[in-house]
């Protein structure tokens, strides 16, 4: 049976425990499951403008609209700031990117059936709010000025301190959205092997879902602004991780990476405690600034594992990370590419086998080249398309391994149809919106909200 987690106010007297609590997340294979996660911009449909949390037809409202299809209003100073419903939520990104995080679900049918169900409620409240949500990595329209924070008190410390470490990193937090997935792990050496797979392979991902090529009404430059974005935001936390990569790898190795990030807050009785820029280790040691003389919890290590952005980010599960958000289809494709990879060993080795040899210097220069030149990039004696064909085949037939047929009688393999049409044709989504914003669009990014809205 899977390890039960841990109390999240158990005390921590040492780095063992914060070791254990993630290789406690090991689980025997019969146990593996699929959550899937994506946010999306909520705007008016009069004007295409961001919505802010207040009034009748703000996010608050759009929140409270959620909560009668059976959710469970989460509080923060008196305002609903997240839902609940048995494992699943909704929670919101600090520009008021709606989020849906989804139960861990054993088949690929049930979690493209969660996204949907969400979906089709969250279009009901909008149509009675006059607000439309849009799946897409960067909002295309509105600038970093027009966009309203949301009442957090985390997103209000973050706010002080990110520009601090980087230019985009408010950018990051306001005007961008992605589609993830968490998958398991069954213990050191599987999470070893599927983390260095996938932090290699993300660049694949990022083509594959590249679809916000506009920064304020115009072209940017780049068809992942989102994945440009992350290039800007904080060193001391994101990034590609290249000590993945070598020996000694593991648990510990990712536990000592992560009580090197400086803190953003301690979370205390309702409130977030400003401690950004401070150290989890000096918190260890009861010499925390912002709380002299108290130790952290399990809890406390749970909500700072949260605050690094890795492009695989490890918790007592692997999290996916490199893909814009996008419309149905790329949301239900995102955990099926993932799962056929990850979940077979077939698959996994054949990943394992492509990028084994890659250097330090190749993953660098996809993860640099691939925002602004998706499926063309050129890599080794190839193109980028090559290899997205090559491991859509591999994914593919680990999901047919796996077996698990829909109402249908399709297996979930029928999930990749979409993301195959795009490598066949070699041009990611954002190139195909470039090409209707020159053509039928005249110029005018009101296109995407029309074209690209759930």
């Amino acid at each position: 049976m899977p390890a039960s987690i841990p109390p999240v106010g158990e005390p921590v007297t040492g780095k063992a425990q914060l070791v254990d609590y993630l290789a406690g997340g090991g689980k025997p294979r019969s146990d593996w499951r699929i959550g899937t996660e994506h946010e999306k911009f909520v705007f008016r449909l009069d004007d295409l403008s961001p919505v802010p949390y207040e009034g009748e037809a703000g996010i608050g409202a759009v929140l409270n609209g959620l909560a009668a299809y059976g959710w469970e209003p989460v509080l923060e100073a008196g305002r609903v700031i997240a839902l609940s419903k048995g494992q699943a939520s909704v929670t919101l990104e600090p520009g008021g990117q709606l989020e849906l995080s989804g139960a861990p679900l054993e088949t690929l049918h049930q979690t493209c059936a969660e996204v949907n169900e969400h979906l089709t409620q969250a279009k009901a409240v909008g149509a009675a709010l006059k607000v439309g949500f849009l799946g897409v990595g960067f909002i295309p329209k509105a600038r970093r000025e027009d966009i309203p924070w949301m009442p957090k008190g985390r997103y209000a410390i973050m706010r002080r301190y990110m520009p601090t470490r980087g230019s985009l990193g408010l950018d990051m937090m306001l005007r961008t959205a992605t589609v993830q997935v968490n998958l398991d792990f069954s213990d050191e050496a599987d999470m070893i092997r599927k983390f260095r797979v996938a932090l290699a392979l993300q660049p694949v991902a990022t083509a594959l879902w590249a679809s916000s090529p506009f920064v304020e009404g115009k072209p940017s430059g780049f068809l992942s602004t989102r994945s440009r974005v992350w290039t800007d935001t904080d060193p001391d936390r994101c990034g590609i991780l290249p000590w993945v990569f070598q020996p000694g790898m593991g648990f510990e190795r990712y536990v000592d990476w992560v009580l090197d990030v400086p803190m953003y807050f301690v979370y205390r009785e309702g409130r977030y405690i400003d401690a950004a820029g401070q150290s989890f280790r000096d918190f260890m040691n009861g010499r925390l600034p912002a709380l002299p003389g108290e130790r952290p919890t399990l809890g406390d290590w749970a909500d700072h594992l949260t605050t690094v952005f890795p492009e695989v980010r490890l918790k007592r599960y692997l999290e996916m990370r490199g893909a814009d958000g996008g419309p149905w289809r790329r949301l239900c494709a995102l955990p099926a590419f993932w799962t056929g990879l990850l979940y077979d060993q077939g698959a996994l080795d054949a990943a394992w086998d492509e990028i084994k040899d890659w250097t330090d210097a190749e993953r660098a220069y996809l993860r640099d080249a691939v925002p602004r030149t998706g499926l063309a990039t050129p890599f080794r004696s190839e193109s980028v398309r090559e290899l997205a064909l090559r491991v859509l085949d591999w994914s593919g037939a680990g999901l047919r391994a796996r077996g698990h047929r829909g109402e249908c009688g399709n297996d979930e393999s029928v999930f990749l149809e979409t993301l195959r049409v795009i490598a066949a044709s070699g041009r990611t989504p954002a190139e195909m919106m470039l090409t209707d914003y020159e053509g039928r669009w005249k110029g005018d990014v009101a296109g995407v909200y029309r074209d690209y809205s759930y």
